[in-house]
């Protein structure tokens, strides 16, 4: 394995949540598949939040006087009046359009409104009456808000809905709610964005990005005073929350983020567009994470992604991209059965087994390390140390394929890098978003474009042109003339983004056109 400094599992309490502790040894509790981009950056923005608000951005310590790792605490905002007026409140439209007088518009509507409102211990809206010059000025301001709901188009119930993080203000945690009031479900944020945090905050580049999240945190939006117009002054007690677990105290997967991250921050772009590419990069760089350690703990080679420009016909370059993207699929599953044959070659195992008499030490052994099994019911075969680690690798597994195992096509997937664009069969196909943000990321203002391909190569594993796919594919595989081909499609398509200039038949440049404009 690489030299990276392992942190030792948290404390069991810690652990009571999770029926088996492979996949959170690996990469840390937890990779969620059913979370997109910004749902995993919105999910690190409460984190975020609510440690700025305590001054103690990215400055937590890593482990306790006993040397276990420190969960770091935060308190999220809920903000239910808000999202009850934006999301639980479809009588507030019609109540603006078919009483013109004022008066009887609010009346109607708060009492509405007391009777519907869910999620707050007051249903007393009526200090909105005093923040607003009209009934109809109200409505109007509220479906404006609306409109910049993010993924407005899924169907998702009204208490996971978000507006764009115009501030802190709009910044809340997905909660569900029901007859017993609101109450956190780890579905919509299912902890990704916990270990966005901690790897950032593990960074060599932490200290380099503190100022400009509390820029960005701090920063005055009309959108976000008008979100605060719509809140009551009391937000109400706010519950403690603990992050998960991430398993190494640095990496070079956490500076590649914030290399990235603090690339984008430094372009000072606006809300709308910097937000959109921190929420890419954060997405594909936990893909790159998972894959990344996926091969060290197997002891492969970093994965490498061959990535079509899509042409109008099949291509070589085609095929061996969804060739690349099953090998690199594999890789996960592969790290879990070398996590159960690791543990079957530690001195306290092979020492257990080889007694007539260990299996209780074998089966205890695996409840220290994997907290399986747990119960009777979990582990009914004889009594044999083989026996039991084979059931182990299969419940592992079983476990590993309902959400971890598919992190990679989903992350990938929601980042813009994995497409079945074309064709039936998922490869890598990157989109025009997805090239923007890593132009915005890695070109400080003009870079030769041979010399941006190998940066791209040597950052991501992301291979397009010929001298990349050289270094890492076979003779068989290897065909230059077709990564030529590929090569120059994507000249084409950066030039259509107006972020490429060819100045010569033998020169031509990728362009940031942010700091060019800068300049």
């Amino acid at each position: 394995m690489r030299d990276v400094k392992l942190l030792p599992p948290p404390r069991p309490s810690v652990q009571d949540d999770s029926a088996m502790w492979v996949d959170e040894q690996i990469w840390g509790h937890r990779l969620w598949d059913a979370q997109s981009p910004w749902l995993i950056f919105l999910e690190f923005l409460t984190i975020a939040d609510s440690r700025h608000r305590d001054q103690a951005l990215f400055t937590e310590g890593l482990l306790d006087d006993a040397s276990y790792p420190i969960a770091v605490s935060f308190k999220p905002q809920r903000r239910m009046h808000l999202r009850n007026i934006l999301y639980n409140n479809e009588m507030l439209f019609e109540v603006a359009e078919r009483y013109p007088d004022d008066a009887t518009a609010w009346r109607k509507w708060l009492e509405w409104m007391q009777d519907n409102a869910q999620a707050v211990p007051n249903r007393d809206f009526s200090y909105l009456k005093k923040r607003f010059n009209s009934f109809k000025q109200f409505a109007s301001l509220v479906g404006m808000l609306r409109s910049s709901t993010l993924e407005s188009n899924t169907n998702k119930r009204w208490s996971s809905r978000f507006v764009f993080p115009f501030g802190r203000n709009a910044i809340y945690e997905d909660l569900s709610v029901s007859g017993a009031g609101p109450s956190r479900e780890y579905i919509y944020f299912g902890r990704p964005g916990e270990l966005l945090y901690q790897m950032l905050h593990r960074s060599a580049k932490a200290n380099e990005l503190r100022p400009f999240l509390e820029s960005a945190l701090d920063k005055k939006d009309p959108c976000d005073r008008l979100l605060a117009l719509m809140q009551p002054d009391d937000q109400g007690d706010l519950q403690t929350r603990s992050t998960g677990y991430l398993p190494y105290a640095s990496h070079p997967s956490f500076d590649a983020l914030a290399t990235d991250w603090l690339s984008l921050f430094q372009l000072s772009l606006p809300r709308f567009d910097a937000y959109s590419h921190l929420a890419t990069l954060g997405a594909l760089h936990l893909m790159l994470y998972q894959l990344v350690v996926a091969a060290d703990r197997i002891g492969t080679r970093d994965p490498y992604f061959v990535c079509e420009v899509v042409a109008p016909r099949k291509t070589l370059v085609r095929e061996l991209s969804g060739t690349s993207y099953m090998q690199n699929n594999q890789l996960p599953q592969q790290a879990v059965e070398q996590y159960v044959r690791a543990l079957a070659e530690t001195p306290e195992w092979q020492a257990a087994a080889s007694d007539p008499a260990g299996f209780t030490a074998c089966r205890q052994l695996m409840r220290d390390h994997v907290r399986w099994p747990r119960e009777e019911r979990d582990y009914d075969g004889p009594a044999e140390a083989d026996a039991l680690l084979i059931a182990l690798r299969r419940a592992a597994l079983s476990r590993h394929r309902q959400h971890v195992a598919n992190v990679h096509r989903s992350y990938g997937g929601g980042a813009g890098l994995v497409s079945r664009r074309g064709t039936n069969r998922l490869r890598y196909a990157p989109t025009d978003e997805l090239l923007k943000t890593l132009i915005l990321a890695n070109v400080p203002t003009r870079m030769e474009y041979g010399e941006f391909l190998t940066v791209l190569f040597e950052r991501y594993g992301l291979v397009f042109g010929e001298r990349e796919a050289q270094r890492v594919l076979s003779s068989d595989e290897f065909d230059k003339r077709a990564f030529q081909a590929n090569s120059e499609r994507l000249e084409v398509r950066l030039k259509t983004l107006g972020m490429l200039r060819r100045l010569s038949d033998a020169c031509a440049y990728v362009e940031n056109p942010l700091r060019k404009a800068a300049q």
